[in-house]
């Protein structure tokens, strides 16, 4: 696989682990020096961004669109979109940045930024 299929299958795991609130996989995607931006302006550490994905999402139907992934040698960004449900079933968006290093051979996720 290139690193372009990588970073693909990874940003799609990303994506699923957020709506199913999928703690395991995203342990196995952080470094251990991740942090991310959320949408109320905190910064979280990866400990407690893993404290926060294990809570359920009200949102469904979490989906990427227009996602542009710039590999730079060790270094990747995501830029993308966001459509999802939100539970009154009316529509939301949003737009994410995921920053991505090659670590020892792996690709390794160590920030994000998340609006809405």
């Amino acid at each position: 696989m290139t690193d372009q299929d990588i970073l693909t299958s990874l940003n799609r795991d990303y994506v699923s682990s957020v709506q199913h609130s999928d703690v395991a996989r995203f342990d196995a995607i952080l470094a251990d020096d991740f942090y991310c931006s959320n949408p109320d302006k905190t910064l979280v550490d990866r400990a407690n961004f893993l404290k926060q994905t294990a809570r359920p999402v009200a949102i469904r139907d979490l989906a990427a669109h227009d996602v542009n992934i710039r590999i730079m040698g060790d270094f990747a960004i995501i830029h993308a979109r966001t459509s999802y449900t939100l539970p009154d079933g009316s529509a939301g968006s949003g737009r994410y940045t995921d920053v991505w290093a090659r670590r020892n051979g792996q690709w390794l996720a160590v920030s994000a930024h998340v609006s809405r």
